[in-house]
């Protein structure tokens, strides 16, 4: 199995710092890499059988999915300054971007088919948002590509915890296609922490210990989740910031908590 923690590198010549491919990560379905622009850098893609989901975390960029024009899109200047602005682009439609400023990009990607849908952009006003927990395990939650919006497999969202926090807590697993009690996605975490010195804790784990690590997170880190429970803990004055993209056979997100652990978001009495 590939090593869970994937750590950023310099810029190649697209400005990639990382990338995870289903073959490098050893599963099916998501994809994920992280580009940081200089103004006037350019990439682009486009694969037949897979869909994408531009993610603007801090800068501005021109982009253009098939014969759409969407203009100068993002404008945040990091990832915890309000909610991001994305395109989606289906399967099949070749995008190109560039950098109109210092930009940082995640290209979200999952199997998809042609012809389904056209490209759409997704501004920040379109993000849901909501607070999920209480006490020290409150987090606050920006969705830019839920169920509820039309894709083919791809799941994607922006997680806030507080300095002080935990997230994916209690811990829970989506690994067993058996809805609607669980369905089986892939997932990772693209981990970023302000001030940007700091760390933060993910522990990794099954039912059975197959698999069992905790990584100390620093900012740029992804964590690919296979399968098997994923906690996050963020340690006092460092808010954590991380981007999920979850892609599975079927695009449902039904999650099963450890039961060792459940009682914590029972009800009391």
């Amino acid at each position: 199995m590939p090593d869970l923690l994937v750590r950023p590198h310099a810029p190649d010549a697209d400005g990639r710092v990382l990338e995870i491919t289903p073959a490098s990560a050893g599963w099916s379905h998501v994809g994920f890499a992280v580009h940081r622009l200089t103004p006037g850098g350019r990439l682009g893609g486009g694969e037949a059988g897979r869909e994408v989901c531009l993610v603007m975390i801090s800068g501005t960029a021109r982009i253009v999915a098939g014969e759409t024009d969407f203009g100068v899109v993002g404008g945040r200047a990091s990832p915890f300054d309000g909610p991001p602005s994305s395109v989606y682009v289906p399967a099949g439609t070749a995008w190109r971007l560039e950098a109109a400023s210092a930009a940082e990009v995640a290209v979200c990607s999952a199997p998809g088919v042609a012809g389904r849908r056209p490209p759409r952009a997704i501004p920040p006003e379109a993000v849901g948002r909501s607070v999920r927990g209480e006490g020290t395990n409150r987090r606050f939650i920006r969705d830019i590509l839920p169920e509820t919006a039309e894709a083919d497999g791809l799941l994607v969202v922006e997680v806030i915890t507080p300095g002080g926090n935990w997230s994916s807590y209690p811990p829970h697993k989506h690994d067993r296609d058996e809805p609607p009690a669980e369905t089986a996605l892939e997932e990772t975490y693209y981990h970023r922490l302000n001030p940007p010195q700091g760390f933060a804790f993910q522990r990794v784990y099954t039912d059975d210990r197959s698999i069992d690590e905790t990584m100390a997170v620093e900012d740029g880190c992804v964590v690919m989740v296979p399968r098997g429970y994923h906690p996050v803990g963020a340690p006092h004055g460092y808010d954590l910031w991380y981007l999920n993209v979850m892609a599975g056979p079927k695009r449902k997100w039904h999650f099963h908590n450890d039961p060792a652990h459940e009682w914590i978001v029972k009800p009391k009495g």
